[in-house]
Formats: C-alpha cells, structure tokens, sequence
C-alpha cells in the first residue's frame, strides 16, 4: 500500500471507542452477516472494503477483476475504497462488507481487544514494509543510532517507535519525537533526522534520492504483518466457501501481478487512472519482495505464522495497548481459508 497507512487509525483509543458502536449495531441486529446471493448457484455479490484509498496494495485483486478471475470463481467483485473518514473496520462488522483489508496487523489486534468481532485469513504483505528513513549525512541505521536524534513520526505510528526503542532497551527519553504527516520535507530541511514511512510508497520517497538509508521496522526485531485480509467470526464460519472462493482469485492475481508486473501495472493504472504509471512501476518491486518471499515459496501466497502473531500480541500487551486481556492468536487468525486454497495458492518466492 503506499498510502499513508498509519491513518488507518492504529491507536487504541479510536479502535476502541469504534468498537462500542460497532457491537452496539451488531445488538440491534444490524451486524447479522450474509453474503447475497441471487439463487442457488447464482454468483456472490462480495464488497471487499479497503482500510484506505486504492494503491498498489490492492494490484493483485485488480488484475484479478480484469482478467475475470472472480468471475470465473462467480464472485461479483466490488472493491469500495477507504480514507480517512471511512472506517472499515466496522463496515465489516456491521455486515455491509464481506472482506476487508487492513494496512497493519495491529489494527486488527486492537479492534478485536476492543470487542469487534473480526479475524485475520490471510496476508498480503509477509513482512510489513515500514520504514525509517534517513539521509547519508546524517546516518540512522541502527536502533542505536537513534540515541540523541529527532525523529519524524506519524501520530498514530508513536507506539510503533515505543516498541522498537523498548525491544532494543533504549530510553524514550534519549529520543526526541515529532509528529508529522506522510511528508518527508522535514527530513529534508533538517527539523528531524530520520522520517517514517513505507518502502512501497515510490512517489513519497522520491525527493530522499537513491543514497537515502533504510531501517525497516522488521528488520529491527517489531515483525508485523501488512495488508490483512479479514472478515467477521460469522463469515468465516457460516461463508468459508465464498471466502475460499475469492481468496483463489486474489492469489490468482497475485501471480500474474508477480510474473508480468509491467502489464499488472497497465491493468491498475487503466481501472484507476488517477495513479501515477511511472511512480507504480518504481513501487511494484517492492510490493512484490513483500507479497512473495521464502514463507510464501513454501506455503503460498498468503499465508502467515501463528509464531509472528504471537509476537506481535505480546509486544502490544507489554506496552499496555490492550484494554483488559490480551487477545489470543487464535482470536485474530484463522488458517482455515488457506487450508481450503492450498492447492491454488501459488508458491512463489
């Protein structure tokens, strides 16, 4: 995704205060979930409802749409964008939306902590590409390096710094924090010396040059998971076909995405011609280093470990991010779609 994805809403306070009204809907019988259907048999009518606006995030479902592999799963395919006054996740809870997609894993962790009553089926992104950056001048390629510096950060991306400097036992108070937008202009004129922001995110980066230095929150030890597809605990359990279903489709895409990006790019920029075509051709080699790695070349497209989300949940659960107790792995995933698709997820790595 290379929108901005922290404006998603990753704080507990929001998450939560939306959950009250989101289980308060579902009460009054507004959150009984169905996927419609014209007749036995009929195609699936699935709104699949982003966590925010139409990216490179979402290229593999829109070549999927294209080329008609949703329809030939009979899907009738809907993709409904989202933005800063769109809150999906209780679109999907309320039934209005089938599946959805989440930028961060700990959006998910949060609103289920808060009583939404949504789980993980699969991942797009194995490992989540956000990033600090920084400028040669001024190096920041280490966690340590961050001792005595200004960092640049989204307001809702704070927590994701707190977890970083408490996993390397830095002192918060060794470093200084500014909250910023997705622009990288303070990097630029010097206000902070390192910025945040995601690697998929071409056209953003682009006035840092190609000398800038990366630290990739992942490869720091915080491992999150990125562009979640989820759906409410009754869809999975009562439409597992229909999720099967458009999970087969999206891989499907994927893997055309992955063995022709160029015409996958052409395919994304025809639907939505607001994008940039150059700036997602430099996006699409890290969309596809994050989609496919060695995980995926062993159990497909989409998979996910229940050992990364353990991890992440405890790191959530030390910094007190939940109110009341923790959720468990098995309150936010399920692998029970990908055990269905298996034999159509492609391996590739």
């Amino acid at each position: 995704m290379s929108g901005a994805p922290t404006n998603e809403g990753l704080t507990r306070r929001r998450l939560l205060g939306q959950s009250a009204a989101a289980l308060a809907g579902l009460a009054a019988g507004a959150g009984i979930v169905s996927v419609p259907r014209a007749a036995s048999g009929a195609p699936a009518d699935v709104t699949f409802q982003l966590g925010w606006i139409i990216s490179n995030g979402q290229i593999g479902e829109i070549v999927a749409r294209s080329l008609g592999y949703f329809e030939a799963e009979q899907i009738n395919l809907k993709i409904a964008p989202g933005g800063p006054n769109v809150d999906g996740v209780n679109i999907v809870a309320s039934g209005s939306a089938q599946a959805g997609n989440l930028s961060s894993s700990p959006s998910l962790m949060l609103a289920r902590a808060g009583g939404i009553p949504i789980k993980c089926f699969a991942v797009g992104y194995q490992e989540h590409p956000f990033t600090y950056f920084s400028l040669p001048k001024n190096p920041i390629r280490t966690p340590k390096d961050m001792v005595g510096k200004k960092i640049g950060t989204q307001g809702t991306a704070r927590i994701l710094l707190r977890a970083l400097l408490a996993k390397h036992k830095i002192n918060e108070s060794d470093v200084k924090v500014l909250i910023m937008g997705s622009d990288m202009l303070p990097l630029l004129n010097g206000q902070v010396d390192a910025v945040t922001g995601w690697l998929t995110n071409a056209s953003a980066l682009q006035p840092l040059g190609p000398e800038r230095i990366d630290l990739r929150l992942w490869d720091a030890g915080i491992q999150l998971y990125a562009n979640l597809y989820y759906a409410t605990d009754e869809t999975i359990q009562k439409h597992a076909d229909v999720l099967a279903r458009f999970t087969r489709a999206a891989a499907k895409g994927w893997q055309y995405t992955q063995q022709n990006p160029e015409k996958a790019v052409d395919l994304l920029v025809k639907a939505y011609p607001n994008l940039d075509r150059d700036a997602e051709l430099d996006a699409i080699k890290p969309v596809l280093r994050f989609s496919f790695t060695k995980t995926t070349a062993a159990k497909g497209w989409g998979t996910m470990e229940p050992g990364v989300w353990e991890q992440q949940l405890r790191v959530y659960e030390e910094l007190q991010q939940f109110k009341g107790a923790a959720p468990k792995v098995a309150d936010v995933m399920t692998d029970s779609i990908l055990q269905a698709t298996a034999g159509a997820r492609p391996k590739i790595g």
